[in-house]
């Protein structure tokens, strides 16, 4: 046995005594060639017999048992074993790895039975609260998630190892939310009373700068000079929620690009994050913008039942003077007529927190109002007022009010017959055998809120609306005309005109009306894909106030509501993707929809703005307003939805509609002179075809159960 002085090893390899014993005379030198030196054999070290491994410094430590388990369990050195200095280092050090301990010392003492090997070790404390330092303000961290984390830790020995695990679930957690900058290091600091402390540098954003690039990604031209960019630095930096100071969120950032590609003013977002010098974990968010074009010349040829063949021009930039307004001249020319508006959109007013847009139209129309029209049985065409007294009966006979609801109906013409007979030579109207249309020139404005508590980035589901507008409405015949009174011509005969069949196309039979009005409304829109949903809802309501500004001016209030349902299903699996293969995702545009429509007027209506019901957007069995026209209405429909080919899906419907027996109630009746039947169904099959315009809508369906069938042709999904 070797004789040991006494030794203490703390962090550092244990300290041995030499041995005492003189060492050998050297041995004779072996020859070698010239120039070459020998290299000194290497001296072993030293081994001593270990008799003993004692654990000291926990004695009384409520896991005692356990933290001399791990001593042990980290040692290689046992009892009986011979080991050198090198390997006690190796013991001390693994002990120290086990992490469950501050201080760790390792010395040798002579004992009875041989070298004793006494380890003096300091627990770490007891593990009761973890801190965290460098959480930014804006960081929106669960108040349970580190209790959570650190739970099967809190009130036992704190591990160094198991800390380090734990510091991983954290930053997964950050990682997680989005917060790729972020780094959790540490601990910086344990309190003797078991309080943790760790450091946490989140990554913050120094700013945001815009820098445009050309098609081929370039930000500099051929010059070596910077691209210039039409639009407005702002307009881009606006739709970016992180601002200078704010913690990096990858999430957040992805969020902001989809809001400007949501834009359509650019076709590539390129981001790039910059290191800024001097100030680690800082960084500067570069857009690199790729505009697209923002000006377009549009033209087509369509078809309407108000406007007949018709074809259309459109002058469009939707990004005047690089501040996203959008401004559109569109002129529309028909057989029946023709429109032409001048429009403008600001979508988010500029500094306004709530996002809200503003929207103006200026308008001019003429078209031939499906409300006068029957498919079977006739139209409601222009007659004159050839007497120009009409109001002005003989002094012996009754006048007849077209307006008042109290003039004579059925076989009964009492007051028209004296009216006759007093004065044979009156002539009352003449058919003049046109048309009815009906000339519009007015304006609007609106303003677009969504409510969203003044955060601009919130997606608010509920959207207000307040408009104000003015328009005036003149009746005509089809060569231009002014014509305020119709008659159906289905009950002219003979040249006898009915008068209790003539009826006045305005309000008060005046030449020219004028419409001012205000409204209201509001929308909630979860959907869950904006052009082809499969689930969410869909609730409009809204209210219009007209009111009288003039003899001819009408006061009356329209209410309006319509609620749409998706519920996703998976019944036909024609399409591929709605067989997906083992580790494949589910590609299946598949759903069950409903809607229900309804709406009321309260006043004085004018005729030609009555509820039409029937056409491609409403009972599709029907053509345009070939229904009814009411006062009210009510409709509903139910529609499975499907999808074929990638670009073809199908459709099955029941549509039905009802005025509520409101006909009559509409100035004139013009749905009952037509012998519109004012409630109805129809039950139809289709095809939808997805195009760059928009998907096109091929249907077919029947009226009723009474084999009539009708075919439609619509651009996008009825709802």
């Amino acid at each position: 046995m070797l004789p040991l002085a006494a030794g203490v090893v703390m962090g550092a390899a244990p300290v041995f005594a030499q041995d005492a014993t003189p060492a050998p005379a050297a041995a004779p030198a072996e020859s070698s060639p010239p120039g070459e030196a020998l290299a000194p054999p290497a001296k072993p070290e030293p081994k001593v017999l270990i008799s003993e491994v004692v654990v000291k410094g926990i004695e009384g430590h409520p896991e005692q048992e356990r933290l001399e388990i791990a001593v042990y369990d980290a040692m290689a050195t046992r009892p009986g074993t011979q080991v050198t200095r090198s390997e006690l280092q190796n013991d001390l050090s693994a002990i120290y790895a086990s992490g469950w301990f501050s201080d760790v010392r390792i010395q040798p003492v002579d004992g009875p039975l041989g070298v004793q090997l006494v380890v003096t070790v300091v627990p770490n404390p007891v593990l009761t609260e973890v801190e965290l330092e460098g959480i930014g303000p804006k960081t929106k961290m669960p108040p349970n998630l580190i209790p959570d984390i650190f739970a099967a830790d809190y009130g036992k020995t704190l591990n160094l190892n198991t800390l380090q695990a734990r510091i991983g679930e954290l930053q997964k957690w950050y990682a997680d939310q989005g917060y790729s900058l972020a780094r959790v290091s540490g601990p910086t600091r344990v309190s003797p009373t078991g309080v943790v402390e760790l450091q946490v540098r989140e990554g913050t954003v120094a700013g945001v700068e815009v820098q445009f690039l050309n098609k081929e990604g370039e930000a500099t031209n051929d010059k070596g000079q910077p691209i210039r960019g039409k639009t407005k630095p702002w307009v881009v930096t606006r739709e970016v929620s992180i601002k200078p100071g704010d913690t990096f969120n990858r999430r957040q950032l992805e969020d902001d690009i989809k809001r400007l590609y949501g834009t359509g003013l650019f076709g590539d977002v390129k981001v790039t994050l910059r290191p800024v010098a001097g100030n680690p974990g800082e960084v500067t968010i570069v857009l690199g913008i790729v505009e697209q074009s923002s000006g377009s010349l549009s033209g087509g040829l369509g078809y309407s039942q108000a406007q007949g063949v018709f074809g259309q021009v459109q002058l469009q930039d939707s990004n005047l003077l690089g501040r996203a307004w959008d401004l559109a001249v569109n002129f529309t020319y028909g057989q029946f007529g023709g429109l032409g508006d001048i429009s403008f959109t600001d979508p988010w007013i500029k500094g306004d927190k709530f996002r809200t847009a503003f929207r103006a139209r200026v308008f001019f129309s003429r078209e031939v109002p499906q409300i006068f029209q029957s498919q079977n049985n006739g139209t409601i065409n222009t007659v004159s007022d050839v007497s120009n007294d009409f109001f002005k009966a003989p002094s012996n006979a009754t006048a007849y009010n077209i307006q008042s609801k109290n003039n004579p109906t059925g076989t009964s013409f009492g007051s028209i017959s004296k009216a006759e007979k007093a004065d044979p030579s009156l002539n009352w109207f003449n058919l003049d055998n046109n048309s009815i249309a009906l000339q519009r020139i007015g304006g609007n404005v609106q303003f677009v809120r969504p409510l969203n508590g003044g955060n601009p980035y919130k997606r608010a589901p509920w959207n207000v609306v307040l408009g104000f507008s003015g328009q005036e409405v003149t009746p005509m015949n089809f060569g231009g005309s002014v014509m305020p009174y119709g008659m159906n011509t289905n009950n002219y005969g003979n040249g006898k005109t009915q008068v209790k069949d003539v009826i006045c196309i305005a309000y008060n039979c005046a030449e020219h009306n004028q419409l001012v009005g205000v409204r209201v409304a509001a929308t909630m829109n979860n959907l869950n894909d904006p052009r082809n949903p499969t689930s969410g809802n869909f609730l409009s309501l809204g209210t219009e106030q007209f009111f009288s500004v003039g003899p001819d001016s009408p006061t009356f209030n329209r209410l309006r509501a319509s609620y749409t349902h998706y519920i996703p299903v998976n019944w036909l699996k024609i399409f591929k993707g709605c067989r997906p293969k083992p580790g494949q995702k589910e590609d299946c545009k598949q759903a069950l929809a409903f809607q229900v429509t309804a709406g009321t007027n309260v006043g004085n209506l004018p005729p030609y703005e009555a509820f039409c019901l029937g056409g491609s957007n409403s009972v599709r069995g029907y053509y345009d307003c070939d229904l009814g026209v009411g006062k009210s209405f009510g409709e509903a429909t139910l529609e499975y939805r499907f999808p074929i080919f990638s670009i073809i899906s199908g459709e099955v419907f029941v549509d039905g509609g009802t005025s509520f027996g409101s006909q009559p109630n509409v100035p004139g009746n013009p749905g009952g002179l037509l012998l519109k039947p004012g409630d109805g169904f129809s039950v139809g099959t289709g095809l939808i075809v997805t195009t760059p315009v928009g998907p096109l809508r091929l249907e077919v369906a029947s009226q009723d159960f009474t084999g009539e069938w009708r075919f439609n042709l619509g651009v996008g999904w009825k709802f």
